[in-house]
């Protein structure tokens, strides 16, 4: 795959994105007038994708992390087919199914049964996307605090849903909407270095001396954010917080769960339990099911037993296909040792990032922890190199390797590969990231 430099966009190619550019939503699909972004994916297998024209590429992000057991994981793919077969689709909230109740024991198993030793279970509400997941999570704090207020951190991504995009703080996201919403979140600094913490904390007091807080929502990594790491601790400091002063502790793991970093759940390498957690992404390993999980006695005080008409519900709610595939997502997870994989594949991928030679004018900051890690890129100026950090993206997609810049300058290139992964295809793509950067770089310079 690597040394490639023919453009991306073949025949194909051009004519999907044709297709697209005439009768999708414009703002849906960013397309590069030189033709070197997008690809148009047609199939995936594991780590490697196939485009429209045929070339295959090594996938680094695991298409949104979605994929961690690999692409179209072949277990997972027959439980779905197997579904499909036998029952496409259900009445979540009126007529039940049996793999349904099955994937709300499992979640509870995995989480709060867990983390308690059994004393304790978990009660869930699946979703569809992961901002339904968070929507229900503000909404189950809301009921069982009587509490409006949420405290969010800054760099903060929760999804675009008019309720989850209250508390995602990237103003491009938020700013075109704001007559529109209502805004109950207040964002605090999210720390990044132990002497930050102060004034995290400092900004929580004062919020909470305004009104009490009934919630505070956080990401153990903010991924979208640039996956930015707070220092160790500063999840058990927010449990503490919480308990102090009656507010709720919510989770979202949308992206960190699963074993991305390492761990079942991010929240594990504290050893903190949330009162709320939020799941999605790899949790079915394709279908669109998202969903929140709370400690049953909390679910139980803030949601009535329903009486014929369910408060929070939508069509698709514990959609057959999507828990035949998120239990057979979560049995391979757990089958390949796939979490603890993560963890000493995460341990090396580091080690290389850190090795990577920093051009001349040319700051890089790798940080991340198992299979979520990033290399930030800045100047010598320390402002954030979006535009070489752009166009090592686009070199790297010439290559054959799927990369995405994250971080709210796009300036932080992440790795979030399918935790099935060959080391040595990681050791390539980090060495070709490197051969990027330098050949960028020196271009810059050059011109």
């Amino acid at each position: 795959m690597a040394g490639r430099r023919q453009p991306t966009g073949g025949r194909r190619t051009r004519q999907v994105l044709a297709r697209l550019r005439r009768y999708e939503s414009r703002n849906i699909l960013f397309i590069d007038p030189d033709g070197d972004w997008p690809i148009v994916w047609e199939r995936a297998a594991d780590c490697t994708v196939w485009d429209a024209d045929g070339r295959s590429y090594l996938d680094l992000t695991a298409a949104f992390g979605v994929a961690a057991a690999g692409h179209a994981n072949p277990r997972v793919v027959a439980a779905g087919q197997a579904q499909m077969a036998r029952l496409l689709h259900a009445m979540g909230d009126v007529h039940p199914h049996p793999g349904k109740a099955e994937l709300a024991r499992r979640l509870s198993e995995l989480t709060f049964e867990r983390w308690s030793g059994g004393a304790t279970h978990g009660k869930t509400i699946l979703c569809n996307s992961g901002f339904e997941a968070v929507e229900a999570a503000l909404k189950t704090a809301f009921l069982a605090t009587g509490r409006h207020r949420v405290l969010a951190f800054e760099g903060a991504y929760h999804g675009l849903g008019y309720g989850a995009l209250t508390t995602t703080h990237r103003p491009f996201f938020r700013s075109p909407f704001r007559r529109q919403l209502r805004e109950f979140a207040r964002f605090v600094p999210f720390p990044l270095r132990p002497e930050e913490e102060a004034e995290t904390r400092r900004r929580m007091d004062a919020e909470q001396a305004r009104a009490p807080v009934g919630a505070v929502l956080v990401e153990p990594i903010q991924a979208r954010g640039g996956i930015r790491v707070p220092p160790a601790g500063f999840l058990r400091e927010l449990r503490q917080w919480c308990d102090r002063h009656g507010a709720l502790l919510v989770l979202d793991e949308i992206y960190t769960g699963f074993g991305r970093t390492g761990r079942w759940f991010a929240c594990e390498h504290e050893e903190v339990t949330p009162d709320l957690i939020c799941l999605g992404k790899a949790l079915t390993g394709g279908f669109p099911m998202s969903a929140c999980v709370g400690r049953a006695d909390l679910m139980d005080a803030a949601w009535p037993a329903s009486e014929g008409e369910a408060l929070h519900t939508s069509t698709f709610l514990g959609h057959p296909v999507g828990c035949a595939m998120a239990l057979a997502q979560t049995t391979e997870l757990r089958r390949r040792r796939l979490v603890e994989r993560s963890a000493r594949l995460g341990e090396a991928l580091l080690a290389w990032l850190q090795e990577i030679p920093a051009p001349r004018g040319v700051r890089l900051d790798a940080r991340g922890r198992g299979l979520m890690a990033g290399l930030e890129l800045r100047d010598r100026q320390g402002r954030p190199a979006t535009a070489l950090a752009v166009r090592v993206v686009k070199r790297l997609l010439r290559e054959g390797y799927v990369f995405l810049p994250e971080g709210d300058a796009a300036n932080v290139i992440a790795f979030t590969p399918p935790l099935t992964i060959p080391r040595e295809a990681l050791r390539r793509a980090v060495e070709a990231l490197g051969r990027a950067i330098a050949a960028e770089a020196a271009s810059e310079t050059a011109a």
